[in-house]
């Protein structure tokens, strides 16, 4: 979402860098960039004034411009006042429970943002943390909403309550009742959106809220709405006990300004962001995070914690010990690219790498995926005694390998050659290669 904004501003910082002083009048030249880059993005023309004027009051000072690094001084305070700007972590964590009493959250917003997704995504991110929840049922407007629900739940063995009969509000409130009687944790309200903010969305949902006394009230926003997102937020805090937003579709390709203003314009935090359309894509909102990436500055802690909530340790030490032992095969090599597969796009993985993120946006995803299939599709195409022992393969053995992956024998090739490059490198540091250095864990990712 925010490659434009980010290319645009590593263009900017990397001309101030470059110098070994500067003047006043180079930052203000500089920060008048910074303030069109932000517009251009779709960020709000007050937000966006607003952080420039601070950002310049700090580096226009003789801290700043009598350092022998003033322009990394520079990047310095543009991110600490994009992390001003976005919040802090502790305001946009989740609130806790009330006692023995679950912790009660309630998800609105307009139609077709993503609001039932998004409440089954909440509901497993809740349970991957070890806590019991129970979603309730209570957007009875859009036809299928609540079988929807069901459905989502069942994939991922949540409980859902349901009621025929009852208006929402009634739903809503026996629904929490279930979660406090069953000593759930956690009970995720669903309600009904509508196309755009009307008198009779915001009636029901406050009579859902009177209903449920919600702890956490959270709007669900599209964050490829642009500025007129920003209104409904406006609308919806006038109205409800608003607590804080879900910005869904973060992987798609809007211009990003809705994530800078939210918080400014509507003086609420951001909690969750949806980064696709998997149950397991809601990740919690990381302002300082959010901050570097913005920058171009990587996220590898994020990157981390996918890694470590997706791939099987058990196995990965296996790997490790294959490769030391140069016994890793073809077969290993399949499971460990599925496995990493389950982190999500390479493209965004790679923006999460310092160094990396200025070449993403030329990385075709599409492109990306298509080869990763090639791979798989090759090594499949081979008998289990071809994976394990690749030398054997023969011309006639690739030729079939080919035709059966429907690839080029170039292609079975070049697999071969880089396996066998990766497998003889692995050899080379596992035998000293890394003499007099401490070794950490190999891996082919």
């Amino acid at each position: 979402m925010f490659e434009n904004l980010t290319a645009r501003l590593q263009g900017i910082f990397s001309g101030l860098r470059q110098r070994g002083k500067l003047t006043e009048e180079d930052v203000k030249k500089a920060l008048r960039e910074v303030r069109l880059a932000l517009l251009e993005a779709d960020v709000h023309f007050q937000v966006a004034r607003d952080l420039v004027e601070r950002i310049q009051a700090r580096a226009v000072g003789q801290e700043v411009m009598e350092s022998l690094t003033p322009g990394q001084q520079v990047v310095k305070i543009v991110r600490d006042e994009l992390q001003e700007l976005l919040g802090s972590s502790q305001e946009a964590r989740l609130k806790g429970r009330r006692g023995l009493d679950p912790l009660v959250i309630l998800l609105f917003g307009l139609q077709g943002v993503g609001k039932t997704t998004t409440a089954g995504k909440l509901a497993f991110h809740l349970k991957k943390g070890g806590q019991r929840v129970l979603l309730v049922a209570a957007d009875l407007q859009r036809p299928a909403a609540v079988e929807q629900l069901k459905i989502l739940g069942k994939k991922e063995d949540i409980p859902v309550f349901t009621l025929e009969g009852k208006p929402a509000p009634e739903v809503a409130r026996l629904g929490v009742e279930e979660g406090k009687r069953r000593g759930f944790d956690a009970v995720v309200v669903d309600t009904a959106g509508r196309l755009h903010v009307d008198e009779e969305l915001m009636a029901e949902l406050e009579e859902v809220a009177r209903a449920t006394q919600p702890d956490e009230s959270l709007l669900v926003v599209d964050a490829m709405a642009g500025q007129d997102a920003l209104k409904s937020a406006t609308a919806f805090a006038e109205r409800l006990p608003l607590t804080g937003f879900i910005l869904t579709k973060m992987d798609g390709d809007a211009r990003g300004g809705v994530a800078l203003s939210l918080r400014a314009v509507a003086q609420k935090p951001i909690k969750f962001v949806g980064t696709g359309e998997g149950m397991g894509d809601l990740e919690p909102f990381r302002p300082e995070r959010m901050a570097s990436r913005i920058l171009g500055m990587g996220d590898v802690l994020t990157l981390i914690e996918k890694a470590e909530a997706s791939l099987d340790k058990e196995k990965a030490a296996q790997w490790e010990k294959r490769l030391r032992e140069a016994e890793f095969t073809l077969e290993d090599f399949l499971e460990q690219m599925r496995e990493m597969r389950k982190l999500g796009p390479l493209d965004q993985l790679l923006r999460m790498i310092p160094g990396f993120s200025g070449a993403v946006p030329q990385l075709d995803r599409e492109k990306s995926e298509k080869e990763l299939k090639h791979l798989e599709a090759m090594i499949l195409s081979m008998t289990p005694q071809e994976r394990r022992r690749p030398q054997i393969i023969d011309a006639s053995r690739k030729r079939r390998i080919a035709r059966g992956a429907g690839v080029d024998v170039q292609q079975v090739n070049q697999l071969l050659r880089q396996f066998e490059e990766m497998r003889r490198l692995m050899k080379t540091l596992s035998k000293g290669g890394m003499k007099g250095k401490k070794r950490g864990r190999w891996g082919l990712f």
